[in-house]
């Protein structure tokens, strides 16, 4: 086996895909068979500049660089072959967000992640004008909001992307976006596969008076679907890539995508009525719609699949941030105590004493607000525990408490889609560091969405390998195959998967949490309002 991937990577029959995420960046290169056989990874954390959530450039590149030499690292140390071609490359990211670039290519004001909830003016604005939700995240959002704040920086723009396009623009010199990403930049037309016209046109109209030199069409990025080709890497960027110059230039690249795009791909939901939850930093779950949503929510984005049909996604900005800080907390304590701490075991014990909580979580209530949440109407957040004195305070139930928090949010649009909007799901696929410790995550996703949670032996992989499966598809497709099929055939035909039906008991426990969520917002309120040590 290892001289068959020897002969592959020396032939250039591999792919490699490169996922900026909010707390890590992570390379996959896969082999002829779609299974990765060398990783890289970069731990990054965002900052908090001037009451923005950021990451600088030079972050970027050094996490990208350090991510690909530890996956050409691997390769020659485990296959003895020095990596200087693959058969294709993706890159994708952390979605939304706002880039924006002069003509001279400079960045105007430093990149403003999907993590910043300073849009709402702009946000409502444009949900009213396009009768479409625009979500505070979105692109377009944050340039519209750039607008009304009168920024110096507007009327310099020539060019507008994410973090994936930008990335992308860099090592190709294409300014293009995969149709997934874009959906969360501007509204998408479902029938061109591109920015809807009709909207770009009241857009323009509505900006007209501020008498800018540019319209809306002239700085977004061209958008592409799954499969087309999206430009070829440069000498100059396979430099930029792998400053040791051995890398080669001309590999094609796929479409960049977003992490929800990703996140499909992994999971195999690209086809109706399947859907993917991701449960990381944030939790994003979402299902590919057989049709148009009755209403228009603020809780639910619609985007698009990396072919272009539509998606709802319930996404929170919130989910294991506080968590892990009470993890880290009991870490602390042991080695305190001089016990040898293993973070594994650590999450696992922690984790399964939730599965033996009170079916009232013991009265307990906490929110893992890190950052604002726009679904429950929070610009900023506090991340807060509280408990009465009659609550029943356990190791158990105060674990519980957080794994349903950590969701709490993110099942507020999910209620609104299930059981307001009567979208049907079959099943939903989970990934993402949440399902790390086998079952317990699981269990609790069940329980929150009413729905069966499947979890595939790849699922720790992520949207790394899902947009490596992408940039294999834009070179091993056959002619005209539709992704969904070359997933099913090519891809998932071997997979592995466990899933876990809801339990009775665990769906009316998260139920009953969910009131004294609903109902405790007001204190997480207060506490945004009256506690601030900046």
């Amino acid at each position: 086996m290892t001289q068959q991937i020897k002969q592959s990577i020396e032939a250039g029959k591999t792919a490699l895909g490169i996922e900026l995420g909010s707390t890590r960046i992570k390379a996959v290169l896969i082999g002829e068979d779609n299974n990765p056989i060398a990783v890289g990874s970069h731990g990054w954390e965002n900052s908090h500049v001037d009451g923005v959530w950021t990451y600088s450039i030079d972050e970027i590149w050094k996490g990208l660089q350090d991510s690909y030499r530890e996956v050409a690292k691997t390769v020659k140390d485990k296959y003895d072959v020095t990596l200087t071609k693959v058969g294709a490359i993706g890159f994708s990211a952390m979605m939304h967000g706002y880039m924006a670039f002069d003509q001279n290519d400079q960045l105007l004001v430093p990149f403003r992640t999907w993590r910043n909830n300073i849009t709402e003016q702009s946000s409502q604005a444009l949900t009213e004008l396009f009768n479409y939700n625009i979500p505070q995240r979105w692109t377009i959002a944050h340039l519209y909001q750039a607008i009304l704040n009168q920024e110096a920086h507007i009327s310099k723009i020539n060019h507008v992307t994410t973090l994936a396009g930008y990335v992308h623009w860099q090592l190709t010199g294409e300014k293009v976006l995969g149709v997934g990403e874009a959906s969360g930049v501007f509204p998408i037309d479902l029938e061109t596969k591109s920015f809807n016209q009709t909207k770009i046109d009241q857009f323009n109209q509505l900006i007209e008076p501020n008498q800018l030199p540019w319209k809306l069409e002239d700085v977004l990025a061209d958008v592409l679907v799954a499969g087309e080709e999206a430009g070829t890497l440069t000498e100059a960027g396979a430099k930029l890539l792998d400053p040791t110059g051995q890398l080669e230039a001309g590999i094609p690249l796929c479409p960049p995508e977003g992490d929800a795009g990703t996140g499909m791909v992994a999971t195999n939901s690209v086809a109706e009525r399947t859907g993917n939850v991701s449960a990381g930093t944030s939790v994003f779950a979402m299902v590919v719609l057989e049709k148009e949503l009755e209403k228009v929510h603020t809780e639910i984005d619609l985007v698009t699949t990396p072919t272009g049909s539509l998606v709802a996604m319930s996404h929170s900005n919130n989910c294991t941030s506080d968590l892990n800080a009470w993890v880290g907390l009991f870490a602390e304590y042991s080695e305190a105590m001089g016990m040898e701490v293993d973070m594994n075991e650590i999450y696992g014990t922690l984790y399964n004493l939730a599965l033996k909580g009170d079916q009232d979580t013991g009265g307990l209530l906490s929110y893992g607000y890190l950052s604002g949440e726009h679904i429950t109407g929070f610009e900023e957040g506090r991340p807060l525990f509280v408990r009465s004195s009659n609550s029943k305070f356990t190791l158990p139930n105060f674990m519980r408490t957080h794994l349903f928090s950590a969701l709490g949010a993110m099942k507020i649009g999910m209620d609104i889609l299930l059981k307001e909007e009567n979208v049907k799901l079959d099943e939903i696929l989970g990934h993402g560091g949440l399902f790390k410790t086998k079952g317990v995550g699981q269990q609790i996703m069940a329980a929150a969405l009413n729905t069966p949670v499947t979890v595939m032996e790849t699922a720790d992989e992520g949207g790394a390998w899902g947009i490596a499966l992408l940039a294999s598809y834009l070179i091993n497709k056959t002619k005209d195959q539709p992704l969904d099929e070359y997933l099913n055939e090519t891809v998932f035909a071997k997979q592995q998967a466990t899933t876990l039906a809801p339990e009775k008991a665990d769906v009316e426990s998260f139920e009953l949490f969910m009131e004294r969520y609903k109902d405790g917002l007001p204190i997480e309120r207060a506490a945004v309002d009256h506690f601030n040590l900046n």
